[in-house]
């Protein structure tokens, strides 16, 4: 028998030389595992939903061993073993309860005697480093972890940084080929090691180590099962299913309605358009200029006449100049430092006069509410009812996060729920004001972020077809990291000359893969753009053109296509955020999710399945006019462009002229 262990209902607990072991039934076929030297563990309950009663839990003494089962996923606990040496110390190993599949087990070290898969260090006075290893599978493969620009969908023999930045978002779940998940519930800032000899998660400064693993029969029972723990998406609003058009950025209100205006002329569908960053007079005003945006309720009104929504951005900074920022300072709603200073942004000149910006502290409710009523009263109240959260990491290079203080502590141990608290606030705003669907667009994301509405959009990302790659692997692992609302900007942001025939073929296969994304969206700033004169405080780049219409005759015919093949699509849309809603399944998401049982299915990562009947082969090469397809087995596939029909199981090279993406349907179903 181990040293120290207790057996309770639902739970197998340890205490012994000061460490506080906890392992737990937390929700369906999941388990909770919990580490300190404290004398009492932490709820670490910011994002998870409240633990599940009348679980079908069994706790039982097996040999030298004691099991928890629960359901499906079953954990042991024993006595560490390297070779001939025996350690009182305890290991961990999951199984698949009905299979008797090893899943993951802890990864003991010997270096003079034997060491467990966990560690927790003191760090300094209640900061610890944390790290929970486990052994190597070398046929594993692994999916999730939100998104970066690494280029890779299966991040086996990756290493991860796990702090949130510009184009990279932590959502710290993986997705496992062997069957099962897991979620590392700790926000503090540290990497994940996903190595030939072990997998490693490290928190550099947190309270305690804290992590859950769930599994099921499939990949859609799997992301259920998170869903379960963390919550479930809304569902999509049917406005939000459409085009979304914009720009950075439009100067003024003639600009902007002369764009929505110009679409409705050429018959063109358009659900949302975007009133970019520098609508305000200074940062941390929250409201429409009105030297450009005068009557917006006008404005707002008419947009909404021609079935337009109207899309804002929102930064967490504040200017020192601003109306609210003597309040905001007085009652600590902004970010400090650790030895009382406000945390800056340094910003360029050509946009403030006071170029250090000061960040909104969202993890203080105080703060987010103070914020939101002031939106509320400039923005939704007017006819705005989507916002996007820009610049929410926060982005405060040089990320040093552990000399950041937030309402909630020190920010080395908890900057990366910064959005979760932003998007909370927006999302509980909405729907305090009687919005019943809210969407926002956010930059960042934690785990949770779904169930407040967000959509995650991947950063600021390079205008060229290797960026047009990476996004494809980046919006797949961001569905198995349990994010189903998901959008890039097509076209890239930085860079891309409007009258450059590379890049306005890059627009049109960018177009054809947003079709089939959960939320298709055009932004950019185009190189060739005016300066304009920003008021009096210096110039700043509008970007050239953006709209379909931008990049030529031959390339708006095709786009203009495009527009309507995703307006036909929209009924199917509508069933796949359905099943978001109830289920926690990504309307996009890689082929092994309809396909677990075809082993070709987990390294295919330029192709993506939209719901469980649409396989879309997106082209991310110039010039590239044919490409190969795997047609996954199980199924009969038809190619939409010709109808022909295929066996499953196999690669096809087929033709990709410009005009076309190779999308191929399932059992002869139409959809446009």
């Amino acid at each position: 028998m181990i040293k120290g262990i207790t057996l309770g209902k639902d739970f197998i607990e340890r205490k012994y030389q000061g460490e506080y072991l906890r392992i737990e039934a937390w929700s369906k076929d999941c388990i909770r595992v919990r580490c300190t030297i404290e004398n009492e563990l932490k709820p670490y309950d910011w994002t998870i939903q409240p633990k599940q009663e009348n679980l079908p839990v069994k706790v039982e003494q097996d040999g030298d061993k004691v099991v928890l089962r629960n359901g499906s996923l079953s954990v042991s606990v024993s006595k560490v073993e390297v070779g001939e040496f025996v350690s009182e110390e305890a290991t961990l190993c999951f199984i698949d309860s009905q299979s008797g599949t090893l899943l993951l087990e802890e990864r003991a070290s010997r270096i003079v005697f034997p060491d467990p898969g966990h560690r927790v260090k003191a760090v300094g006075l209640s900061t610890y480093r944390v790290e929970a290893r486990f052994k190597a599978d070398p046929n594993e493969k692994f999916y999730g972890l939100g998104h970066n620009q690494y280029g890779f969908l299966n991040q086996k023999g990756c290493v991860m940084e796990l702090r949130q930045m510009n184009t990279h978002t932590v959502v710290p779940v993986l997705y496992s080929s062997k069957g099962y998940g897991f979620f590392w519930n700790n926000p503090g800032y540290g990497r994940v090691e996903l190595a030939n000899n072990g997998t490693f998660w490290i928190a550099e400064q947190t309270d305690q180590l804290d992590y859950f693993v769930f599994n099921g029969d499939s990949p859609a029972e799997i992301m259920n099962n998170y869903a379960d723990l963390t919550g479930y998406p809304p569902m999509m609003p049917e406005w939000a299913m459409g085009f979304w058009h914009c720009k950075q950025r439009y100067q003024n209100r003639d600009q902007l309605m002369a764009i929505a205006r110009r679409h409705k002329e050429l018959g063109l569908p358009m659900s949302v358009i975007v009133i970019d960053f520098f609508h305000w007079d200074k940062m941390g005003e929250w409201d429409f200029d009105p030297k450009c945006w005068p009557d917006p309720e006008g404005m707002l009104k008419e947009l909404k006449e021609m079935g337009i929504e109207t899309m804002v951005s929102i930064w967490p900074t504040v200017n020192a100049n601003s109306s609210h920022f003597q309040e905001m300072e007085d009652k600590g709603y902004l970010i400090r430092a650790e030895n009382n200073h406000p945390v800056f942004m340094k910003f360029m000149d050509t946009y403030e006069k006071n170029r250090y910006l000061h960040f909104v502290d969202f993890t203080n409710p105080d703060a987010g509410r103070y914020v939101w009523n002031i939106c509320r009263k400039n923005y939704y109240d007017k006819g705005v009812r989507l916002f996007w959260l820009d610049e929410c990491e926060p982005e405060v290079p040089p990320y040093c996060n552990h000399n950041m203080r937030y309402y909630i502590g020190n920010g080395g141990k908890y900057s990366s729920l910064y959005p979760l608290f932003e998007e909370k606030s927006f999302f509980e705003g909405l729907k305090e004001a009687g919005e019943d669907l809210p969407i926002n667009l956010c930059r960042s994301a934690w785990a949770g972020s779904q169930k407040y509405g967000a959509c995650v959009w991947s950063g600021d990302i390079m205008s060229n077809f290797n960026a047009l790659s990476d996004q494809i692997k980046n919006g797949l692992n961001m569905a198995m990291a349990g994010i189903p609302w998901w959008t890039t900007d097509i076209g890239g942001f930085f860079g891309g000359n409007i009258d450059d025939p590379v890049f306005r073929e890059l627009v049109v296969r960018w177009f054809q893969w947003g079709v089939f994304c959960p939320v298709f969206r055009l932004h950019g700033e185009r190189e060739s753009g005016v300066k304009e004169r920003l008021r009096d405080e210096g110039n700043i780049n509008t970007g050239a053109d953006n709209e379909v219409w931008s990049f030529g005759e031959v390339a708006f015919k095709i786009i203009r296509e495009l527009l309507f093949m995703r307006e036909s699509l929209r009924p199917y849309i509508k069933e796949q955020m359905k099943r978001a809603h109830r289920n926690g399944t990504p309307p996009m998401r890689p082929l092994f999710f309809d396909f677990p049982e075809d082993p070709v299915t987990y390294d295919i990562d330029d192709e993506l399945m939209y719901g469980p009947d649409i396989l879309a082969a997106p082209v991310c090469e110039y010039q590239q006019r044919s490409r190969s397809v795997y047609l996954p087995a199980g199924a009969d596939w038809y190619d939409v462009r010709t109808g022909e029909k295929f066996k499953g199981g196999d690669h096809v090279e087929v033709l990709a002229p410009l005009e076309c993406i190779p999308v191929f349907v399932r059992n002869r179903k139409k959809f446009w």
